[in-house]
């Protein structure tokens, strides 16, 4: 089971700083730990990268605001895309 995550943007919204990237799951993995580099991370969308659909969704293991790392839960071999944003 590997889970992998990348950091592919950081930006401002207002007062709050978001970043996102993408999560990939391989051999039967369902999740994992992502570090967003945020201090706290006052929320986080989860999006697969499947146009068909899927019984599960992607969902975050925490309760907000929370420090890093943010662990989510998807589906078996879902692979996505991460938003989260916070201070």
């Amino acid at each position: 089971m590997a889970f992998t995550f990348a950091k592919d943007n950081d930006g401002v919204l207002g007062d709050l700083r978001s970043c996102a990237g993408t999560f990939t799951n391989s051999g039967g993995g369902t999740g994992g730990d992502i570090y967003t580099g945020l201090q706290k991370v006052e929320g986080m969308v989860l999006r697969y990268m499947s146009d068909a659909a899927i019984a599960t969704t992607a969902v975050v293991n925490e309760t907000f605001p929370k420090a890093d790392p943010i662990t989510i839960v998807t589906a078996a071999d879902k692979s996505g895309f991460w938003w989260a944003f916070g201070h």
